[in-house]
């Protein structure tokens, strides 16, 4: 049965050819060889409940070259609690006929069929035709035989399976498999500062090397010992941060200076064993170091399961306790039969009976997640997999709130049956009437909801969710926001999403509110007081860290937990935020991002990133500033006079404005082309020239070093080739982007060779060096060019020069030019096309390694890597400690913040880190307070009240302000304060400020400093003044 008729297959295309406008931000983590060889494999999965169908749809959104589904049992309901692409009509129809099609709708680039027949081992010759086999939901004994005949025909084999809260996932990737890249971290590169006879390597200026014992290095550009460069990969000792070690470097001569090195990734081979041995000894991958115990008896707990239903034909009925205790037997004979005795906890084991049945949406999402990227793994070669087992389980989320029985716990004929198994009808009603706002519907913004849908979250009589997103689809968006397809492009992603988690449950129908508005201070008589006050908990679905710290923020003010996650590449987090409990999102802050010194990118760079980050600025400088300055010197009145004279860089400004308004305004395509030729030689040629000019290649420092040397690289100028492709790229973007800017149309329209008869006509001056220009040397110097406190309106003959050269304002009523901005997903604006030219032309200029335009757009826009298998593990995460928030746990000790990678694969969980706690002296002692959650809650009363009830705690009030107005200091003088004590608190605030309080502001934050009764200043929370609207 073939459900997907696409004659598009990624197995046929070439590196180039690979849709990136789909792919790009999976390219970004996997890169166009790992994804050329997945793009080549047939994946079978089998079983195709919520586990399956999440496996499912993670590897048909990744793309592969064909995508085979087997399940021939009949849907139940109870599967709705959480395979998504069921619905209420699909009871008793083939689990495989029916989501088969709407996994194919996800990729039109994976065809997806139905495996064609009712049993896996009825003819295992059948399973050769796939290179990889995913089992969920499959007896022990079929695993068995499909492990056996797997391994023996190099077929890789990964079995996954869950029961409530516990999980599992085992891979055999055969023997000898080979691993292409372990970690998918960039191979690092640094300049050498100096290599010794016993070949200890030393990097420039004590910049860390960032290698590890067991890496490889090349080497390029060494003076001295020239036999190193280009020789098969050194392996490195690490010796300290800055040194390392190549070994035997004898007859290879003296160094004597220069040299790049550059980490070479090695295959690294790993043989795995087949199921029937690893049963008896199994290799087990820690998921969380604080149930260290765990993993041993849940092998062994897990196999008891399986024997159970062998035995009786079904998992222990949820909570039955005569099913409990088979289970432990069973455990209890498996535990004395290996060579490692296991020490097992009857109450795990017991647990694992009552949560047989269960089935549990964001325990699918995590191992979905986690087996599909495991497959990715299996044929690409890229990251490091499992080996070979690995336990996980989140037991902390079981509710203590209500009761769970047999009876609470057993099947109502509900579609959430699955999780009720585990959390009983109690807690099922609770989420059902939970009130939980959602800001962003991207990546985990539709895994979030989909997981909401599923657990039957808000679906109650007093349930709401809210979701905020302003913004709209775009085609990057459908490989990893599996809510929306092609046809959803150019559409609100809030809006979508909603109708998409609807459809997957009616039950949510009238109880989702869509927002398009961007959660800020702007929209704050949107999201007022009345709003947040009325939430029950926040979940953060953002990758902007400005809008979490702010919503962040509005979470600590309302007193709301929040859940705050985010993924890079195979990296991923959560975060939980509880009121009283835990520090904030904003208490803890990322390093800032690496930024270059201008004398670096102006005349030395010595990377590839240093010349992105340069044709960067040039695309601001061409594009941006320029017709955004003439347009303000167009409609902004005086603006020479008032603007011009802040601003102290007058004459650069008035130099720009006339050269785009008069000496170079173009009037026609032709003019553009024109432009574009003379700013390659203004820069690949005469700066070139000059700054060779004033360091000439073999000038020397003051100590009587060579100058170009260490991280200066001397430059050559360049000869304009109108055949060399860069050459031309470079003035045909320019060109076009100089015309965007005046609104001159038809550039797309210009042949090629229409360019080169323009191009041939120019006259192009020469160029001699000027002996008046200086160039910075050095960051650490002072810039030559720099102003020294003198305005250039001192300078007024060349000012009036300038001035009188532009058009009067008035004259030019009407005209507007248009400024880029900037957009790195549209691939005919010619934006990235720019920035791709212009670094590397400036690479060629340094003899600098280019970069091809994936690689230059990833970098030049900030692209945060991103793939569905990440983003669908962590939501699962996030949803585990949502089930805890909604059970109302006060326990710290019972949530987890955690961190993945699974490219390593690596799983880090902590408990968060409690909120900092201060204290201050009152009348009836000492006082704690949380310095985040706390706050002085006062009514509208008097200033003299307000100081008389602090006064009463034990604390003197010296000052106390609102926003910049300082209503009260202890040292104004009496007639200052005399008519201030008796107004009222919001009239203070008015009279001072001599500004109204909004209309919709039910609130105003005061701040105040005290001394408590030692009389030393303490730090105390804010006040805030309830204004009663």
């Amino acid at each position: 049965m073939d459900v997907d008729g696409s004659a598009v297959d990624i197995g046929q295309l070439k590196n180039g050819d690979i849709d990136e406008s789909l792919y790009s931000r999976q390219l970004y983590v996997l890169g166009h060889e790992a994804m050329k060889r997945m793009g080549s494999s047939h994946v079978l999965i089998a079983g195709l409940r919520g586990l399956g169908v999440e496996i499912a749809k993670n590897i048909a959104l990744a793309g592969v070259k064909s995508l085979t589904l087997f399940d021939p049992e009949p849907a139940a309901i109870s599967d709705l609690s959480s395979q998504f692409f069921l619905h209420p009509d699909d009871v008793g129809k083939p689990r495989a006929a029916v989501t088969a099609p709407r996994v194919a709708e996800l990729n039109t680039y994976t065809p997806v069929s139905v495996h064609p027949s009712d049993s896996l081992t009825s003819n295992l010759e059948d399973l050769r035709q796939y290179q990889v086999i995913v089992l969920t939901g499959t007896s022990l004994k079929d695993q068995l035989k499909i492990s056996d005949f797997a391994h023996a025909n190099a077929i890789y084999l990964v079995i996954v399976d869950i029961f409530g809260l516990f999980g599992s996932i085992f891979t055999d990737f055969g023997k000898q498999f080979a691993i292409a890249d372990s970690t998918g971290e960039n191979p690092v590169s640094g300049i050498v500062n100096g290599i010794d006879s016993e070949g200890l390597v030393s990097a420039l200026d004590e910049n860390r090397h960032g290698l590890e014992d067991g890496d490889y290095v090349t080497f390029s550009e060494v003076q001295g010992m020239a036999a190193l460069n280009g020789s098969e990969p050194r392996k490195v000792t690490v010796k300290g941060p800055y040194t390392f070690s190549i070994g035997d470097v004898s007859g290879l001569g003296e160094y004597k200076q220069g040299g790049l090195y550059t980490q070479v990734k090695m295959p690294k081979i790993v043989d795995f064993q087949p199921l029937s041995q690893q049963l008896q000894k199994p290799e087990i991958l820690m998921s969380d170091f604080a149930k260290f115990d765990r993993p041993q008896q849940l092998h062994l707990g897990f196999q008891a399961l399986h024997s159970f239903r062998d035995k009786h034909g079904h998992f222990p009925r949820p909570h039955n306790e005569e099913d409990a205790s088979q289970i432990l037997e069973l455990a209890q004979d498996l535990a004395g039969q290996g060579e490692d005795k296991v020490e097992l906890d009857g109450k795990l084991i017991r647990e694992l009976s009552y949560q047989a049945q269960g089935d549990l949406s964001p325990m699918a999402a995590f191992f979905g997640g986690l087996a599909a990227q495991e497959v990715l793994k299996s044929v690409s070669g890229k990251f490091h997999p499992i080996v070979q087992w690995l336990y996980f389980d989140s037991l902390e989320s079981l509710p203590s709130s209500v009761k769970r029985s047999e009876e609470l716990c057993k099947p109502t004929g509900s579609r959430y049956d699955g999780q009720i198994a585990v959390f009983g009808t109690e807690f099922q009603e609770k989420l059902a009437n939970v009130k939980q706002f959602l800001v962003g519907a991207g990546a985990i913004g539709c895994e979030m909801l989909k997981s909401w849908a599923l657990i039957g979250l808000a679906t109650g009589a007093q349930g709401n969710i809210s979701v905020a997103d302003m913004d709209q689809i775009e085609k990057s968006n459908l490989n990893r926001q599996f809510l929306f397809r092609p046809k959803d492009v150019g559409k609100l992603k809030a809006d979508c999403a909603a109708e998409a988690v609807q459809a997957m449950n009616p039950e949510l129908e009238g109880k989702i509110t869509t927002f398009r508005d961007r959660v800020g201070p702007e929209t704050e008589h949107i999201f007022n007081e009345d709003f947040w006050e009325g939430l029950d908990g926040v979940t953060n679905a953002l990758d902007n860290v400005d809008a979490r710290q702010y919503v962040d923020r509005r979470c600590v003010f309302f007193r709301k937990p929040l859940l705050d996650s985010g993924t890079l590449g195979t990296k991923g987090n959560c975060q939980v935020v509880l009121p009283h409990l835990t520090e904030s999102y904003s208490s803890s802050q990322d390093p800032p991002e690496q930024s270059f010194p201008q004398c670096t990118l102006r005349s030395f760079p010595n990377k590839i990133e240093h010349t992105i980050a340069w044709a960067k600025e040039k695309f601001h400088q061409y594009f941006v500033g320029p017709p955004e300055t003439v347009n303000l010197y167009v409609s902004q009145p005086n603006y020479i006079e008032q603007t011009l004279k802040q601003s102290g860089n007058e004459i650069p400004t008035l130099e720009s404005i006339r050269d785009f308004l008069v000496t170079e305004k173009p009037s026609n395509f032709d003019d553009c082309i024109i432009w574009a030729r003379h700013q390659f030689e203004k820069e690949y040629n005469n700066a070139i020239q000059q700054l060779l000019y004033n360091f000439p290649k073999d000038s020397t420092t003051a100590s009587g070093a060579p100058f170009w040397s260490g991280p200066k690289r001397a430059p050559d100028p360049l000869t304009f080739d109108a055949n060399n492709t860069t050459h031309f790229s470079f003035v045909e973007a320019t060109a076009n982007l100089h015309a965007f800017n005046y609104s001159i149309a038809g550039g797309n329209e210009v042949s090629d060779k229409h360019y080169l008869e323009v191009m041939e006509n120019m006259i192009i001056p020469d160029f001699s060096p000027n002996p008046a220009v200086k160039i910075q040397a050095d960051d650490k110097e002072p810039d030559p060019n720099a102003e020294n406190g003198k305005s250039s309106f001192d300078d007024n003959d060349e000012l009036e020069k300038l001035v009188s050269a532009l058009p009067p304002p008035k004259s030019l009523a009407g005209f507007k030019l248009e400024p880029v901005e900037f957009e790195k997903d549209d691939d005919k604006n010619h934006h990235i096309d720019f920035i791709t030219a212009a670094s590397n032309l400036r690479a060629q200029n340094y003899a600098i390694a280019e970069a091809d335009r994936h690689k230059t757009k990833f970098i030049a826009g900030k692209i945060i890597p991103a793939i569905a298998t990440t983003t669908a593990l962590v939501t699962g995460l996030v949803v585990l400690e949502l089930y805890k928030i909604v059970d109302g746990k006060d326990d710290i000790e019972q949530y987890k913040n955690g961190f993945v990678n699974l490219a390593l694969p690596f799983f880090g969980f902590s408990e968060p880190i409690a909120s900092q706690k201060g204290k201050y002296l009152g009348k009836e002692g000492e006082v704690t307070i949380d310095k985040l959650w706390d706050r002085f809650e006062v009514e509208d009363i008097t200033l003299q009240e307000f100081l008389d009830d602090f006064s009463n705690k034990g604390l003197e009030v010296m000052m106390l302000s609102s926003g910049v107005s300082l209503l009260y200091a202890s040292f104004y003088p009496p007639n200052k304060l005399k008519d201030r004590m008796g107004l009222k608190l919001s009239q203070l605030v008015e009279r001072i400020s001599k500004k109204s309080i909004p209309g919709h502001q039910k609130n105003v934050i005061f701040e105040m400093t005290v001394e408590d009764q030692t009389g030393e200043d303490v730090e105390v929370p804010y006040v805030m003044l309830k204004l009663h609207k």
